[in-house]
């Protein structure tokens, strides 16, 4: 089977609807480049729109009726949004499931030092990276430091054009014989991914004339670690806090700059973090746009993917579990049984990237069974590394009736594996859904260059993947 290039497919009115899209896109891209930073973009965004909070609403003890929106912030890392529909929740629910933590470096509770004039802040990497990748270019800090007192300051230096950047050093290419024999694996090691963060000593005051008498007496004795406290000083002076602050903070350091449009037809997006905030936008975007829907419309954006869905804001927490008993409370159908047939019987897209073709590298992926950047949606039956281990592996009679919605609503799609057998593979939130019993398939956006400081997709793509998704809100009753 051939797949269709979805550009060819457009009108005017279309192309003009594509590139709309990809400007909001980028937009976001640009304004949440870490967890805490998208969940705050995204409340802002859906309050406008009428959604509300549910923990309010348990304690008003309001009821919900269809066409009701809420949602629920946990831990400022992840969130879940329910739009009522018009059947019993027991009855499940259409589920849209995307992460939105990317790939990073992660500053340690005890990162500050000094060496060779130079002060650092140590990093340690968070997921799948190449960490060659991560040295000589432009780095941003963003995230959170907790004081004892419970004042929370946020950071995020290095993303406007008048604030200094930051950046992991590497060995010039005169000495570097022996490093480029290494594997590269190897040829950065993890414990390298220090950023440099200042050179300049800590300058207390200037002396005076008999001072300096006085000092031409004496042998110079320089100050101990001088650039590391210049930089606790600026520290102070920034955001009021001292070093042990550092020991209840969340800074993240990411690729400084804003998402671009590539290629001189504009027809990509290169970006920070679109593995997987592609997907969590389409989503979210999809939300917005249905009107009252037949079963209760839902989007689950989670932290944590990139390191297997752990803790209390991946996946495999219960805090999605605890919000739809909550919600089924409110609506008047709560029991411990309807909430395992509400689970039971939803439909899913775990809403994540697949990997796109690559002619410089065709030899890593089945040609036949890739994903092409234009070719408009991505499915992957399953996922899973080899022998199809760790993957959810969705069901043909659930696929049968996705092509079904998908033909009628006129969505372009192609089907996909991540890479050829037996070469590799990758994990997404699927099947930890899919322990409810429920019908899940991974469906996204291909993505070129993923989990890379900068990944491109295709502006066609990410479009259609939102058509996508509002086709599986309204039409999805399996």
């Amino acid at each position: 089977m051939e797949t269709k290039n979805t550009w060819e497919t457009y009108d005017e009115k279309q192309l003009k609807e594509v590139d709309a899209f990809a400007e909001e896109y980028m937009d976001f891209l640009n304004n949440g480049k870490t967890e805490r930073e998208c969940i705050d973009t995204i409340v802002n965004r859906i309050e406008k729109e009428g959604y509300q909070e549910l923990e309010s609403l348990i304690k008003a003890q309001k009821k919900l009726q269809c066409g009701d929106k809420v949602y629920s912030v946990w831990m400022n890392k992840s969130i879940v949004m329910f739009q009522i529909g018009k059947k019993p929740m027991a009855e499940g629910m259409n589920i849209l499931g995307a992460h939105i933590d990317s790939p990073r470096l992660d500053v340690k509770q005890n990162p500050l030092y000094e060496d060779g004039g130079f002060a650092y802040l140590d990093t340690h990497y968070y997921g799948g990276v190449k960490k060659y990748q991560w040295v000589t270019i432009p780095l941003a800090i963003h995230g959170v430091i907790v004081k004892k007192d419970g004042t929370t300051v946020e950071v995020n230096v290095g993303e406007n054009e008048d604030d200094p950047v930051f950046f992991v050093s590497d060995l010039l290419i005169h000495l570097a014989q022996e490093q480029l024999e290494k594997k590269a694996a190897k040829v950065i090691e993890g414990e390298a991914l220090d950023i440099i963060i200042g050179n300049k000593p800590l300058v207390i005051r200037k002396e005076t004339d008999e001072e300096k008498k006085d000092d031409e007496k004496q042998e110079a004795k320089p100050e101990k670690e001088a650039v590391k406290k210049n930089m606790l000083a600026i520290l102070k002076e920034a955001y009021d806090v001292e070093e042990e602050d550092f020991l209840s903070a969340e800074l993240e350091v990411v690729p400084a700059g804003k998402a671009r449009e590539a290629g001189f037809d504009r027809s990509m997006i290169l970006a920070y973090g679109q593995d997987d905030r592609v997907c969590a936008f389409s989503s979210l975007k999809a939300m917005l746009e249905v009107d009252t829907t037949e079963r209760t419309a839902c989007c689950i954006l989670v932290d944590k993917e990139e390191i297997g869905s752990v803790g209390a804001t991946g996946m495999q927490s219960r805090f999605f579990e605890n919000a739809v008993a909550e919600v089924l409370n409110l609506t008047g159908e709560y029991s411990e049984l309807n909430v395992r047939r509400c689970l039971a019987s939803s439909c899913m897209l775990s809403s994540d990237v697949s990997s796109a073709f690559d002619p410089s590298y065709a030899a890593s992926f089945d040609k036949k069974n890739v994903a092409y950047l234009g070719g408009g949606m991505v499915f992957n039956k399953f996922t899973g590394a080899r022998g199809k281990s760790g993957s959810n592996d969705a069901n043909a009679e659930y696929l049968a009736h996705i092509r079904a919605i998908f033909e009628k609503e006129k969505v372009n799609f192609q089907t996909a594996e991540l890479g050829r057998v037996d070469l590799g593979g990758g994990g997404t939130i699927a099947y930890i859904l899919a322990l409810y019993g429920m019908n899940v398939i991974d469906s996204g956006v291909a993505v070129l260059n993923m989990h890379a400081p900068w990944e491109a997709t295709s502006k066609a793509d990410v479009y259609e993947t939102k058509r996508g998704y509002v086709a599986f809100l309204e039409n999805a009753d399996l």
